[in-house]
């Protein structure tokens, strides 16, 4: 089978292994769409396990299946990270602080033809896709239930003020979100081209993030890796306000302790998604309650993923980008 064998940002090597065997209650799943994810354009991160084979938001059509539970032909989105669903973590129901969930992964990787699918996985992280939820589409149900998530770490309320720092796709999503909470949204990037869309899916207000902001918000979402959004968010955060980490700067960062202790603010940080969240996203792209088809900017085939990561990765004129495998 094809598969497209990571290195580094500008070192993506298509390359042929065989096509995975599966055991006794797995699935063999050939993937129809994989999506881009913003981590997977995130070089320091990702280069210390280079080389590897990444994609981790899936949909695809079961081919084979030794699981009582799933039949070929059915259209599915599986899940690459899954808790056990005993530990102490998941008792507490904070599930992606399990370490099955972080250690765990389907075989080989989404950048690829097939995936063998381990048996925990079909057990807990297997969604059948309804008709009407192409496999384009299906890709979206893992960073929108990365929101989903997000948003219930730092209880958003309609009296809300939400800023949001970065427009990107992550930002997309979070503006849809915070809106079906009923909050005012304020959204921020230094591209017009995300402005606009901000704009287009929903937000109330939208500023360049090169100018100052003069504004204070109850929830302050980052959702760009920029560290100059870490020191904004601390800037327009209101007393008694949160600060959701949504996506991470690669370097630590400096919080002003006399603010965060004289306002008493939060800063809290929001990783993954546990099966809940699976499961409301695949509704809420299911019943059209988010937008999820035009956040797609950019499909290419999986044999153009160097130009798929360079689109991503230059964040110009995209929000998200899927690799269709034929």
């Amino acid at each position: 089978m094809l598969v497209a064998k990571y290195y580094n940002n500008n070192d993506i090597r298509l390359e042929e292994l065989p096509t995975p065997k599966i055991g006794p209650g797995e699935i063999l799943v050939k993937v129809r769409a994989s999506g881009i994810c913003g981590t997977d354009v995130m070089e320091w991160y990702r280069i210390q396990k280079a080389p590897r084979i990444l994609g981790h938001e899936i949909a695809g059509e079961i081919v084979e299946s030794k699981s009582d539970r799933y039949q070929t032909g059915q259209r599915v989105f599986v899940s690459h990270h899954v808790p056990c669903n005993t530990c102490k973590y998941c008792r507490d129901d904070n599930h992606t602080a399990c370490d099955t969930l972080h250690s765990g992964n389907y075989d080989p990787g989404g950048y690829s033809e097939f995936v063998r699918v381990p048996k925990i996985n079909v057990e807990y992280g297997v969604y059948v896709l309804p008709d009407q939820v192409s496999y384009v589409e299906g890709t979206m149900i893992e960073p929108l239930a990365c929101g989903v998530r997000g948003l219930g770490l730092v209880d958003i309320r309609a009296d809300h003020t939400v800023l949001i720092l970065g427009c990107g796709i992550s930002g997309i999503l979070n503006i849809q979100l915070a809106k079906l909470k009923g909050a005012r949204v304020v959204a921020t990037d230094i591209n017009e081209y995300r402005l606009q869309k901000a704009k287009e899916f929903g937000a109330d207000e939208v500023l360049n993030a090169a100018q100052d902001l003069n504004l204070k918000a109850d929830r302050v979402l980052v959702c760009t890796g920029a560290y100059a959004a870490v020191e904004q968010a601390f800037k327009c955060v209101d007393k008694k306000g949160i600060i959701l980490l949504f996506a991470i700067p690669n370097r630590d960062i400096a919080i002003p302790i006399p603010d965060f202790w004289r306002h008493e603010l939060t800063v809290t940080s929001s990783y993954g998604a546990a099966p809940v969240d699976l499961e409301a996203a695949l509704a809420l792209i299911a019943d059209k309650t988010i937008n999820i088809k035009d956040t797609i900017t950019q499909t290419l085939p999986l044999t153009q993923i160097q130009a798929a990561f360079k689109i991503v990765a230059e964040a110009k004129e995209s929000l998200k980008v899927v690799l269709e495998v034929n």
